[in-house]
């Protein structure tokens, strides 16, 4: 039986990934902030599809609670044979608790700490898979990563610039865990899953909503076909790779920069160590 660990689940693309996965017979590890809405989906989730749900409530941005999750899970033994890198948040404007851009440190670094804090047990569980959903809006991060504004608060006046940078970020580090994981058994895949109209855009301010809708947005369901691709079907030779519409896409120039990514990682190491 797999075992999925999937932050973000409650809405958007999370929350259909979620229910697809389930439908497929997936036991579900469900990790977001707001336990109550957690607790309402693995309810439904156990009730319709008859799998192993758990729960457990969570702030990534804060390192107690991505130590709590790691601690949880070895306490119960559980296997992670898929972990979902999906919550996510942009527009929303400052800085997290421990003083990072408030996108960065959520999108980002939230997700590099519980996906170290988990490489034990994604080996022992191998072959296993790291899925991390990033977005075409690193093509808005051509300047590539200024270090110094990342733990200054957010500076545009819609986030939207620095959710870009997020998004880089993401795709740097997913294409760099592909070579740490190198013969583990344990592939990394970051994607693309298309303009979805989904709640990471609340805190954009409303008069700018109007805009995205012009762009296409795609639903949720439609949403979170290419992380179920990567999920399940991409190929373990294809690690390290960025995808768009259930295809390899070849991401922005800077996406593709082997020591950016690494120093990323550095960076983000020494970040987590002393949060």
């Amino acid at each position: 039986m797999t075992t999925a660990l999937i932050t973000g689940p409650t809405a958007g693309i999370g929350l259909s990934f979620a229910t697809l996965l389930a439908a497929e017979g997936t036991d579900l590890v469900l990790v977001a902030r707001d336990a109550t809405r957690l607790e309402e989906l693995a309810v439904r989730l156990r009730a319709q599809h008859h799998i192993a749900c758990e729960v457990l409530p969570a702030d990534l941005s804060v390192r107690s609670d991505s130590e709590r999750v790691e601690a949880r899970l070895a306490d119960r033994e559980l296997p992670i044979d898929l972990l979902v890198n999906n919550a996510g948040l942009a527009g929303d404007k400052g800085q997290t608790r421990q003083g990072f851009e408030m996108a960065f440190g959520v999108n980002h670094l939230g997700h590099f700490l519980l996906t170290q804090l988990l490489l034990d047990t994604l080996k022992a569980s191998a072959p296993a898979r790291v899925v991390t959903v990033a977005s075409r809006a690193h093509l808005m991060a051509y300047q590539g990563l200024d270090w110094s504004t990342l733990q200054q608060p957010t500076r545009s006046l819609t986030g939207t610039r620095e959710y870009g940078v997020s998004k880089l970020a993401n795709i740097l580090f997913s294409s760099h865990l592909a070579k740490v994981l190198e013969g583990s058994g344990v592939s990394s895949y970051s994607l693309h899953p298309g303009v979805v109209d989904t709640e990471v855009w609340r805190e954009v301010p409303g008069f700018l909503r109007p805009l995205l809708r012009l762009r296409g947005l795609l639903t949720p369901e439609q949403g979170a076909q290419t992380t179920l691709y990567c999920a399940l079907q991409a190929p373990a030779i294809e690690s390290g790779l960025y995808y768009d519409k259930c295809r390899v896409k070849t991401p922005s120039r800077i996406a593709q920069d082997a020591q950016l990514a690494e120093q990323l990682w550095n960076k983000s190491v020494q970040w987590v160590k002393t949060e």
